[in-house]
C-alpha cells in the first residue's frame, strides 16, 4: 500500500515518493484548453489547490529534462499529442503569497520582498547568460541582496518575465498560488487600502499587455473584486465553486473516494465518512469529499473534525461577529434548514461585514456553505446549507468564540453549568451581565429584535451540546416552543424557555411581558412532548427583553 503524503504540496516530492495519488491530471488538459490569458480559480482551503499548481509548474517547465518520468502512467500522457509536447515547453515562475502576511503594512513588504528573492533565486543562470544585459543583471543582483525599493518590487515580476523570455526564446508560464492571503490579513490587521493599492499596481503591472507570458494561472479562496485589484487585466477569467469549469479537478469526487474506501480497505466507515467530510458542490459536481480531512483520516483513523480553524479563519470569525443579520441565518442552518440567500461572489472587502450578499459569497467560496438549488440565477439568489458535520462543528466552535471573545468576568462554562444544575439565581445575575456586554456592541433593529435575542441564546447554548439536544422551533402541545432543551441522561434537567420582546404600544412594561409569556407557555402546553417521552424534571423559563436589558422568570 503506498503511503500517505500528508502535508505534501509538491507534486514531484510527492511522485517521487511513490505516495499515493489521486489523479487530477487532467486539470492541464483544461488549463491548455482554456483561451483565457489570465486564469484565476477559487477553491475552499486545503482543497488540493497548491498541488495542482504545483503539478502544472513540473509538467510546462522546460528547465528539468526529467520531468516526463513524474507523469507516467498519468491521464494527461494519454492524450493527444497537442498536450503531451506542451510537458517541458516553457519557462516557469511559480510563486506563493501565503506567507505574504503580518501585523503591519512595512512588514507585508518584507515578506513580499522574501518571495520574490526566493523566486529570483530559482534562475540566477540568468546572471551567466550572455542574452541578459549587464544593466539587468544587476537589477536582478539587488533583488537577490533584498535592496530593491519597492518600486522595483512591483515590477519585479514582469521584469522576471521579460528575462526568462528573452534567455530561453519562450514564452513564460506565470503560477501565483494563494493570492488573496495578503488581502483578507491586510483587512483583519487594519492596513487594508494601503495593501491593496501596493497588489493592485503589481498585478496591472506584472499581467496588462505583457508580451512574455503564455498564461497566468491563480489560485485563491475568494474572489476578490476585479475593480479592487485585476482592473488592468485583458482576458482575465474567473472560475469559482460556482461555474462547471475546472468543477471536478479540486477535492475528491464521489468516484474517486470508492476507489479509496477499496485501495484503504475502509468501507466500514464510509456512512460516517461521509456525514463528516462529504457534502461540497462544485459546479455541476456534487458529492466532493474535503481532501484535507480525508488524508489526515487515513493517516490516524480518527473520526473527527480536521479543517480545524487557523489563522485563516480569521476575517470569517471578523465577519460573523459584526453582523447581526447573519447570526440569525447561521442559526437556521445550525438547525439543518436550507436558506435563500443572495449571493456575491465578487468579493469587496472594505466593509463586508456590513454587506450580506458578499458575507455569504465568501462563506461558499471559503467552503462554509454548499448551494442546492440555484433559486434565480439573474437575480444571483440561491439555496444554501452547511455541507457537512464537520463545517458544523466549526461554526459552532466560531459561535462559541462569540462569546468567550465577550463574556468579561464570567466564563461561559460557568453560567452554563448554573443553568443545568438549577442554580438559577447565580444564573440570572451572569446572564444580565452577558447580555449587557454583548448587546452593548450590536445594533439590535426592532422587526429582527426577537429573531436576534432567540439566537442570540441559541449560540450561547452550543456549549451544552455534549449532554444536551438542543431543539429550536418545534411543535409541543398546541404551538411551537422557542427553545428545549432535552438532556441525554433522561435523569438530568429539562428546560423550556420562551422569548419575547417588550412592545411599548401594547404592553406596561416589561413585566406586563413576562406574564404574556408565561401565558403562552401554560396555555400552549409546551412540556407535553417532554412528559410523554418521559421527561419530569422540566423546568419552563421566560425572558423579556427590553433594548439591552432582559428579565428572567421561572415558571
Amino acid at each position: 500500500m503506498q503511503g500517505i503524503g500528508i502535508g505534501i504540496s509538491d507534486f514531484k516530492r510527492l511522485r517521487v515518493r511513490d505516495n499515493y495519488f489521486i489523479d487530477k491530471s487532467l486539470y492541464i488538459k483544461e488549463i491548455i484548453d482554456n483561451q483565457a490569458s489570465v486564469i484565476l480559480v477559487t477553491r475552499p482551503r486545503r482543497f488540493g489547490k497548491t498541488l495542482n499548481m504545483s503539478m502544472l509548474r513540473y509538467y510546462f517547465d522546460c528547465t528539468e529534462k526529467d520531468n516526463k518520468e513524474l507523469f507516467k502512467g498519468l491521464k494527461i500522457m494519454e492524450q493527444e499529442e497537442k498536450y503531451t509536447s506542451k510537458l517541458g515547453n516553457y519557462p516557469v515562475i511559480y510563486m506563493t503569497l501565503k506567507d505574504v502576511q503580518d501585523r503591519n503594512y512595512e512588514n507585508m513588504l518584507l515578506d513580499m520582498k522574501t518571495e520574490v528573492l526566493n523566486v529570483y533565486q530559482e534562475y540566477r543562470y540568468l546572471l551567466d547568460s550572455e542574452k541578459i544585459y549587464e544593466e539587468e543583471k544587476e537589477k536582478i543582483k539587488e533583488i537577490l541582496f533584498g535592496r530593491e525599493d519597492e518600486v522595483a518590487l512591483k515590477n519585479s515580476i514582469r521584469e522576471l518575465t521579460k528575462y526568462l523570455n528573452r534567455h530561453h526564446g519562450k514564452p513564460v508560464m506565470l503560477l501565483v498560488d494563494e493570492y488573496d492571503v495578503p488581502l483578507q490579513n491586510a483587512y483583519v490587521e487594519g492596513y487594508y487600502e494601503e495593501a491593496i493599492k501596493f497588489f493592485k499596481t503589481f498585478y496591472g503591472i506584472t499581467f496588462k499587455d505583457n508580451p512574455y507570458l503564455e498564461k497566468t494561472i491563480i489560485t485563491g479562496v475568494s474572489r476578490v473584486a476585479k475593480e479592487s485589484i485585476f482592473s488592468g487585466a485583458n482576458n482575465f477569467k474567473v472560475f469559482t465553486v460556482l461555474d462547471n469549469e475546472f468543477s471536478d479537478d479540486f477535492g475528491i469526487t464521489s468516484e474517486e473516494m470508492e476507489k479509496v474506501e477499496e485501495d484503504f480497505q475502509i468501507e466500514e466507515d464510509r456512512e460516517e465518512i461521509k456525514k463528516l467530510y462529504d457534502g461540497y458542490t462544485i459546479g455541476n459536481t456534487q458529492g466532493i469529499y474535503n481532501p484535507w480531512s480525508i488524508l489526515n483520516y487515513l493517516t490516524d483513523r480518527k473520526l473527527v473534525p480536521y479543517w480545524v480553524n487557523t489563522s485563516s479563519n480569521d476575517l470569517i470569525k471578523l465577519i460573523l461577529k459584526n453582523s447581526t443579520t447573519v447570526k440569525e441565518k447561521i442559526e437556521r442552518l445550525l438547525k439543518d434548514e436550507s436558506i435563500e440567500v443572495k449571493i456575491d461572489q465578487e468579493t469587496v472587502i472594505v466593509g463586508i461585514e456590513k454587506n450580506e450578499d458578499n458575507i455569504w459569497g465568501l462563506l461558499l467560496g471559503t467552503g462554509y456553505l454548499k448551494v442546492t438549488k440555484v433559486v434565480d440565477a439573474f437575480k444571483k439568489i440561491y439555496q444554501v446549507e452547511i455541507p457537512n458535520y464537520e463545517i458544523k462543528f466549526l461554526f459552532e466552535d466560531i459561535i462559541d468564540d462569540w462569546f468567550r471573545d465577550k463574556v468579561i468576568g464570567n466564563d461561559l462554562n460557568t453560567i452554563l453549568k448554573d443553568l443545568v444544575t438549577l442554580n438559577l439565581e447565580e444564573f440570572e445575575e451572569k446572564f444580565e451581565i452577558l447580555v449587557t456586554q454583548m448587546f452593548s456592541y450590536m445594533d439590535v433593529g426592532q422587526n429582527t429584535a426577537e429573531n436576534f435575542y432567540h439566537a442570540f441564546v441559541l449560540g450561547m447554548l452550543v456549549g451544552l451540546k455534549d449532554s444536551y439536544y438542543v431543539n429550536s422551533n418545534r411543535e409541543s402541545g398546541m404551538g411551537r416552543y422557542d427553545i428545549m432543551l432535552e438532556p441525554k441522561d433522561k435523569t438530568a434537567n429539562s428546560f423550556i424557555m420562551e422569548f419575547k420582546v417588550h412592545k411599548e404600544e401594547k404592553e406596561k412594561s416589561i413585566e406586563e411581558t413576562i406574564e404574556n409569556a408565561k401565558k403562552q407557555i401554560e396555555d400552549r402546553k409546551y412540556e407535553e412532548s417532554l412528559q410523554e417521552r418521559g421527561f419530569t424534571n422540566i423546568t419552563k423559563m421566560v425572558f423579556a427583553f427590553q433594548g439591552k436589558k432582559v428579565k428572567m422568570k421561572v415558571i
